[in-house]
């Protein structure tokens, strides 16, 4: 009876506890609010600064803290049995995905290849090429940019934070060549591939024997050195101008134009510029699908064991004979020709690309698709792109909540602080990203998941 007594008294106590965090984390939400969010400025018609207040803004931010905290403290709390007592997610729920990985990736795929069919469907000829190109193009090169920065950062453990310079490598190579000597986007996509591959192992000679926090200054570094050197070689990239008028892919040598050798007329249809996009959306994806396939080759290769190796520790790794140099010159080139990929499909789909397109946000968004979804599982890094790159464009959707906060709100302009806010929130409810195991490359006799729990790094 005494311990049917003292468990209503110990959640009672929780509760309380649970109540007070909130509390404090509410009372300094509404103080860092005061003097951020509570008053907004703009000039009137005689140029004076004139302050308008948001206290409803004030109140919708410390509500949610309130209410994020409360329930963050009562997910810390143990039950009886060692399990939380709130769940964002059934117990079991990760491992049911991972148990029946093949049928939701085969759902998957058939998902993808019939996206364009569904958006017509749904939202008509006209109303599909926002959806397709938002967000079926768009999301696709952030995955194929993820799972290629993976291969450095997740599996070989090498924090790389400019990846974007060899994005740019590749979008630059294929705009120069291709307009300057009028190479087919086919034969460029290879070639800005290797080019940026070899931008890489320039990138890794250095920093053979650099690890953590000083490799990642130096790859910022270097991303930030190429920005510049194409912001300030004029004569090389036409600097801030940037580069327009970039040959677009065709069709087997047949352009996606109006003309009588188009696409539509030869093929007797209505012209249309959803051709072109559910072209590039098949391109993109099939580029995408080889990233991931060379991903998982590679990882159940020799090479790939030298980089989970290397990845857990570099010191281990070279006792047991793996040349280290060669394992971080190819973790690094290999991710780097994705990279390039990217940026040559990136730069025939825009038509114009200039240093503003790589500066180091990008770097650090795909950096987070990586660490977000979980680092080494290609899964995580598909689904923290679906959330961070679709969600963005979702935004621009969602103007019924002017009728909630007033017209003068736009989505938009939160796009940051929702970002933000969403990494808070995945590092607190998953800190090694949203898929935190992994299964090994190699095992004896049964293949088992490793909990991240055991592993140095917690790699997905």
């Amino acid at each position: 009876m005494a311990m049917d007594t003292s468990t209503p008294t110990k959640r009672q106590a929780d509760m309380m506890k649970a109540l007070k965090e909130a509390a404090f984390a509410a009372l300094v939400t509404f103080g860092l609010c005061i003097p951020i969010i509570a008053w907004g400025t703009r000039q009137n018609l005689d140029n004076q600064l004139v302050l308008d207040p948001r206290w409803d803004a004030v109140a919708w931010a410390v509500a949610i803290i309130f209410v994020g905290r409360f329930l963050m403290a009562l997910r810390q709390q143990k039950r009886g049995d060692g399990k939380s007592i709130v769940r964002l997610l059934p117990h079991g729920t990760v491992g049911f995905f991972q148990r029946h990985s093949r049928i939701f990736s085969l759902f998957g795929l058939g998902f993808l290849l019939t996206f364009p069919i569904i958006a017509i469907n749904l939202a008509g000829w006209g109303g599909a090429l926002k959806w397709i190109d938002n967000f079926g193009v768009q999301i696709l090169i952030y995955v194929m940019l993820g799972w290629g920065l993976n291969i450095v950062v997740g599996l070989a453990g090498l924090l790389d934070l400019g990846y974007v310079a060899f994005y740019a490598v590749g979008a630059y190579s294929y705009a120069l060549l291709a307009k300057n000597f009028g190479l087919s986007f086919w034969m460029l996509l290879p070639l800005s591939g290797i080019l940026a591959a070899f931008w890489g192992m320039l990138l890794g000679f250095p920093v053979l024997r650099l690890r953590g926090d000083y490799l990642a200054i130096v790859t910022l570094a270097f991303g930030e050195i190429i920005r510049l050197v194409l912001i300030n070689w004029t004569e090389f990239s036409n600097g801030y101008a940037g580069i327009s008028g970039i040959p677009r892919p065709t069709f087997f040598g047949i352009p996606f134009t109006a003309a009588d050798d188009g696409f539509a007329a030869v093929f007797g249809l209505e012209f249309s510029p959803l051709y072109r996009t559910i072209f590039l959306y098949y391109v993109i994806l099939c580029l995408a699908l080889l990233t991931a396939y060379v991903s998982l080759r590679l990882r159940r290769l020799p090479v790939g064991r030298a980089w989970e190796a290397l990845r857990e520790d570099e010191i281990a790794c070279r006792s047991l004979g793996i040349n280290t140099t060669n394992t971080k010159l190819t973790a690094f080139s290999l991710g780097a020709m994705f990279g390039g990929f990217a940026g040559s499909f990136f730069a025939a789909r825009q038509g114009f690309i200039s240093p503003e397109s790589f500066v180091f946000m990008e770097s650090a968004v795909i950096l987070a698709i990586v660490v977000l979804g979980g680092m080494g599982s290609l899964w995580g890094c598909a689904i923290a792109a679906i959330a961070m790159i679709g969600g963005t464009e979702l935004l621009r959707e969602l103007d019924w909540l002017k009728q909630i906060f007033g017209q003068d709100f736009d989505p938009t302009k939160y796009r940051m602080l929702i970002f933000g806010f969403a990494m808070v929130v995945i590092m607190i409810w998953k800190p090694r990203g949203l898929i935190s195991t992994r299964e090994p490359t190699a095992f004896l006799k049964e293949k088992k998941a490793i909990s991240a729990d055991m592993v140095q790094e917690g790699h997905g």
